[in-house]
């Protein structure tokens, strides 16, 4: 075989595996935020497919059966796509060390790859190829499994936060029912304890779903909650207990929504999410005065002690609630979420009391 082509071959099958060991690495070890093409094209691609599978399905909890795959089915093929590309590259590797022919040299690959040995190297060159690739077969498998522990702890330890939100907020979970509640059990001093749990949630989030972007796309075990809705619901129940409820705002609560929106604005700005730098009032959000009125209706049925001034309530409100608006309405749609509807507030049912005796 000619001499250029068996060069070409080698360069050409060193550049394909470093851009299939580059990929590993960087999605699966590398501990800090990096954007992978590959990566990013194998899940556009599975995404694409599950896509057009949830549109077909009018059932948002069948979507949501259908979305809960997509995840799994990612890594998947992200270790297939990476073989596959090894075996290739490999393969070109085999032509430049002196496989007689391209039918020999995929042969010599695959057996090397899955560690099979099927096909047996002759010669030195051909042998110290064949072990290098085992070697990369079997540590790309390994990534793979190494990598699932530590995903599933992550997922687990956000899923805590939003499964006990139910108990605090109600199933949906609602801002509005977390005020309900409190006011239920006479309890708004504990809703600090609720603030500092979900700054902490917001930190490990931003940290864990930015290294390991591919949690963003696990889906709660449960069709009723989504962990994009519950930090809806805690960042806008806390905008409106510092807002409108007559109580003495809370540093804690405005500490917890500076959590969440600094940790939005991390995960917006990998998935390219445009959210504007520089606040501007004169830019409506998405909750209308009308729906914030309705909130605060309700509200002040269930008891809760709200402030005289709705004016100005509503003016704190969009001050605080604007600096995550933009980015949260975006993941609704990008994670594919049921958007909380602030209309419901008036007709769902109302949280009666529930710690007092006989009650």
């Amino acid at each position: 075989m000619n001499v250029w082509l068996r060069v070409f071959a080698g360069l050409f099958g060193l550049t394909l595996q470093i851009v299939v060991l580059d990929a590993a690495i960087r999605t699966f070890l590398l501990p800090r935020v990096a954007s992978v093409r590959l990566s990013r094209a194998v899940a556009k691609t599975v995404g694409a497919v599950f896509n057009l599978l949830a549109r077909s399905s009018k059932s948002y909890p069948t979507r949501d059966r259908i979305l809960s795959m997509y995840a799994s089915f990612v890594l998947l093929a992200y270790q297939a796509t990476w073989l596959a590309m090894s075996l290739v590259a490999f393969a070109f590797g085999f032509i430049a060390a002196g496989a007689s022919n391209f039918s020999l040299a995929f042969q010599m690959s695959g057996s090397s790859l899955f560690t099979l040995g099927t096909t047996a190297a002759h010669g030195g060159a051909l042998t110290v190829l064949q072990f290098v690739e085992a070697g990369v077969g079997l540590t790309l498998l390994a990534l793979l499994i190494s990598f699932i522990p530590t995903l599933y702890n992550a997922f687990q330890r956000r899923e805590f936060s939003v499964s006990r939100l139910s108990v605090r907020a109600g199933i949906p979970a609602t801002p509005w029912g977390v005020l309900e509640v409190a006011q239920s059990v006479e309890s708004y001093e504990r809703l600090d304890e609720l603030w500092r749990e979900w700054e902490q949630w917001f930190i490990e989030v931003g940290e864990t779903h930015s290294t390991l972007t591919i949690l963003n796309y696990y889906r709660s075990p449960s069709a009723d909650q989504t962990w994009i809705g519950s930090a809806a619901t805690v960042l806008d129940a806390a905008a409106i207990f510092n807002a409108a409820v007559d109580a003495k705002p809370s540093p804690t609560a405005g500490l917890c929504i500076r959590s969440g929106w600094l940790t939005l604005r991390k995960l917006a700005d990998y998935f390219k999410v445009s959210y504007p730098l520089q606040l501007d009032r004169t830019v409506p959000i998405s909750i209308s005065r009308g729906e914030f009125d309705l909130v605060l209706l309700r509200l002040e049925r269930a008891g809760v002690p709200l402030l005289a001034d709705r004016e100005a309530a509503w003016s704190d409100f969009t001050g605080w609630r604007m600096n995550y608006d933009a980015i949260i309405e975006a993941f609704y749609q990008r994670f594919n979420c049921p958007r909380t509807d602030w209309h419901n507030a008036s007709v769902q049912p109302l949280f009666g009391p529930s710690n007092k005796r006989g009650a």
